[in-house]
């Protein structure tokens, strides 16, 4: 169902805490999350291999965890530490995750571990380059697919409709995009656009709110879910760099087939010292993606119930082309790694 040899996100790296036991669900395995004694990301299946109990219902002790039903204990290569039952034997052992914390994120592989390359992680390095005060995030527990999600980041004309006030004006939808599929699985997709009045978000920053602009909006999508937005305006006919600019990420990861996490990260180039601009930026995405986009897209999930949304034959339109071909890139990945894994 899921993409496995793959980077997932699956924590802010400041949001797991240097004590405790925090468990999630990532493409349909637990995972029991935590620190070790030097402070370093540790990720073994949620699953004591005796009864099945969740060893996220036990404790921390050094070196390792303690189930909380029967006291077997596991370090963060998932061997067992201490069997108060008998002798350590080799079925004893609970699989283990790489884990590498990367642009401010807890990634976790969930594949082979010799093949957990960190270089694979999608580029998010501007992350790291914009200051605090220019730099803001969230995170939303949705109750729909990944693919849903996805969907709505690679077909933003509808921007022009759900967040008309704020990321609306009709330009998205009156542009001409630009698509490419690339060799390395990512679809790109960009929509240009010319003597345009600038979105609502922006228009205060223009010299006159009400002038004409040429803006620029793209998202290029990775298979483990991560999307890379920019988008930006400039007086019409004027270079970018005379304009203003935005770097942002969304970045999916399947929980199950009907649940996903969804991080989300924004940067700009513009006014990058001013925090108190930023937390209104910040605060005006945060009021779109968890009052307009979340509802819609668990609305439309509860309509589709248990089944793909090619399962119901929609009806597909031109602006639907960048999340069609990226849902037949991951259904071509998907299958040539479930035909690898029977062959192996």
């Amino acid at each position: 169902m899921f993409l496995k040899q793959s980077w997932y996100a699956a924590w802010w790296a400041d949001d797991l805490p240097a004590d405790g036991l925090s468990p999630r669900t990532i493409a349909d395995e637990p995972i029991l999350f935590w620190r070790d004694d030097q402070g370093m990301p540790q990720a073994i299946l949620d699953r004591c291999p005796h009864r099945y109990a969740p060893l996220s219902m036990g404790q921390r002790v050094p070196g390792g965890v303690r189930c909380g039903y029967h006291g077997i204990a596991f370090d963060g290569a998932g061997r067992c530490l201490q069997n108060p039952h008998g002798p350590i034997v080799s079925a004893l052992s609970v699989r283990a995750f790489p884990v590498v914390e990367k642009y401010k994120i807890l990634w976790i592989w969930m594949g082979d571990a010799d093949r957990a390359d960190p270089a694979a992680i999608p580029d998010l390095a501007f992350a790291d380059r914009a200051p605090d005060t220019a730099y803001s995030r969230g995170f939303l527990p949705t109750a729909a697919g990944h693919q849903l999600i996805e969907d709505n980041i690679l077909d933003l004309t509808h921007a022009d409709y759900l967040h008309a006030t704020t990321l609306g004006g009709g330009s998205v939808t009156r542009a001409r995009p630009n698509i490419r599929e690339h060799e390395d699985g990512t679809v790109f997709i960009e929509w240009p656009a010319s003597n345009e009045v600038a979105l609502p978000f922006f228009r205060a920053e223009m010299p006159d709110p009400d002038m004409l602009t040429d803006m620029w909006t793209s998202v290029l999508w990775h298979p483990c879910g991560v999307m890379t937005l920019r988008f930006g305006a400039t007086p019409a006919g004027r270079p970018r760099e005379e304009g203003i600019d935005t770097w942002s990420a969304h970045i999916v990861t399947p929980e199950t087939a009907r649940s996903s996490h969804y991080f989300y990260f924004n940067t700009r180039e513009f006014r990058v010292d001013d925090a108190e601009y930023n937390a209104l930026f910040a605060a005006g995405l945060r009021h779109a993606f968890t009052t307009e986009d979340k509802p819609m897209i668990e609305a439309q999930q509860r309509r589709l119930g248990d089944a793909d949304l090619f399962d119901r034959s929609p009806v597909l339109l031109a602006s639907d082309a960048a999340s069609t071909r990226a849902r037949r890139v991951y259904a071509r990945l998907l299958a040539a790694e479930q035909d690898a894994a029977t062959a192996s």
